[in-house]
């Protein structure tokens, strides 16, 4: 598989897992922000959006939605700009 192949592959899998969480909140924050910004996630990006994605729903959730300080562990980087994502939509 060239790398070309692979990431389109890993970018088909981030969307799909980003909009499928469980919850429709997270489905629409992070499965939008996947879905808009589809074409230029690079692997860099894919490994953390990976990353993030792997913590439990409900830490997440609460993070995105400003409920919970977001831990050291977690990508704030990233958080904030999926969070500032949905902002510039409104």
């Amino acid at each position: 598989m060239t790398d070309t192949n692979a990431i389109e592959m890993r970018r088909k899998r981030a969307l799909y897992r980003a909009q499928h969480r469980g919850t429709q909140e997270m489905d629409i924050l992070i499965g939008g922000f996947v879905a808009d910004h589809l074409d230029s996630l690079d692997a860099e990006m894919l490994d953390r959006l990976e990353a993030l994605m792997d913590h439990e729903e409900t830490d997440l959730q609460a993070w995105l939605m400003g409920q919970s300080d977001i831990p050291d562990t977690a990508d704030r980087d990233l958080i904030d700009t999926i969070r500032n994502h949905k902002i510039s939509q409104n």
